[in-house]
């Protein structure tokens, strides 16, 4: 006994299992090929310069002024001025010799540069400070 009568499916048109075959090879393929933008801790604005300096040691004590809250970063760590005195202080102390990069935002206070540069001197640093700018473009 029959009460229903199944009706015979024709074959799909479009076979499917190829095509996800072909969705995988070119899933893996973007994923190869795609190169990931590295984001920056700190967004800053360099001032430009047209003779820029090239940088020098690795073992450098960089310290970042950024234009917004918090101002200071020493090694990419936000600090404050006072802290950022007393790590200056204690670094100056292992090495004298060592040399310090400021890289300052274009639009951030003078004062905050000016800051920075006296506590570096009053630290105990022998070499002169590296200041960090852009090439200007042509």
């Amino acid at each position: 006994m029959r009460f229903l009568e199944r009706r015979r499916r024709q074959p799909p048109s479009i076979i499917i299992v190829s095509m996800i075959d072909i969705l995988v090879v070119l899933l893996i393929f973007l994923i190869a090929s795609t190169t990931f933008k590295q984001q920056p801790a700190i967004k800053l604005v360099l001032p430009e310069s047209r003779q820029p300096r090239e940088g020098g040691d690795e073992g450098k004590v960089i310290i970042d002024i950024a234009k917004s809250a918090p101002y200071f970063y020493l090694d990419r760590t936000p600090v404050t001025l006072d802290r950022l005195q007393s790590e200056l202080t204690a670094r100056a102390a292992k090495n004298a010799e060592a040399v310090v990069g400021v890289r300052a935002d274009a639009d951030g206070a003078v004062s905050r540069l000016v800051n920075v540069m006296d506590i570096v001197k009053a630290a105990g640093f022998k070499k002169p400070i590296s200041i960090y700018t852009k090439t200007a473009e042509k």
